[in-house]
């Protein structure tokens, strides 16, 4: 089985992607940044981090997930030494929950206001 999830936003059918691909009990979730309906929200790592991770909840609630089914995490930093505040963010949301983790040091985004770019990767255990 093969779902996906969009969001409306115009990229997706521009760049041709989806928000979420679910293949069978597998979800996984394209990089999302910080952007709100009036551009990006919050100007340092933790702020866009928090930001980013409740839009990801969302995308996982609406796909039938839940953060304790997430097994990996990707942070794309623009700032690698602003590791420290994007893992604490990150942190209070999967801090019990420990998914597989990469810290990636990128350059800027298309909109330079955007610091942090969040990918998931989510898989429901078979009963």
């Amino acid at each position: 089985m093969r779902k996906t999830f969009g969001t409306g936003s115009t990229w997706e059918e521009t760049v041709g992607y989806s928000r979420a691909v679910q293949v069978d009990n597998t979800l996984y979730i394209s990089a999302t940044a910080a952007s709100g309906e009036d551009g990006v929200v919050g100007g340092d790592f933790y702020t866009q981090t928090r930001y980013i991770l409740e839009k990801l909840g969302t995308v996982l609630a609406d796909a039938g997930f839940d953060f304790a089914d997430v097994v990996q995490s990707k942070l794309y930093l623009t700032d690698i030494s602003q590791w420290e505040e994007a893992g604490r963010a990150h942190g209070e949301v999967f801090g019990a929950i420990r998914p597989a983790l990469a810290l990636v040091h990128v350059l800027p985004f298309l909109d330079p206001k955007m610091l942090v770019e969040i990918e998931l990767v989510a898989q429901k255990s078979v009963s």
